[in-house]
């Protein structure tokens, strides 16, 4: 079956150290649709600790989905192009976020 590329959105996410595995995870940045709490399936390359450290943010093109019926999550597939973003690229995305939703 192809990719729908309709149902791929711009995600701001960032990388944070999990407390009880002490490995990197991947999760919603607070102040869009997504729960901060909310799973992200996407390339292991953005859970590296060598190539990014903890609080690195990224712009990802990602999906909501669920498998099986269990809990919703993103996934991003892990070939589309990811971008590291600034602090200021960050707070400009999530600001041009914010406009487009009223």
């Amino acid at each position: 079956m192809a990719r729908d590329p309709w149902a791929y959105r711009d995600v701001a996410v960032e990388s944070v150290l999990d407390p009880a595995t002490g490995r990197l995870r991947i999760k919603p940045v607070a102040g869009q649709a997504y729960a901060t709490s909310m799973r992200v399936q996407c390339a292991q390359a953005l859970r590296d600790p060598a190539r990014h450290p903890p609080g690195t943010r990224f712009l990802i093109r990602a999906k909501l989905t669920d498998r099986a019926g269990g809990a919703p999550y993103l996934y991003a597939w892990h070939g589309d192009p990811v971008r590291v973003l600034t602090a200021r690229e960050a707070a400009s995305f999530l600001d041009e976020y914010r406009r487009r939703r009223i």
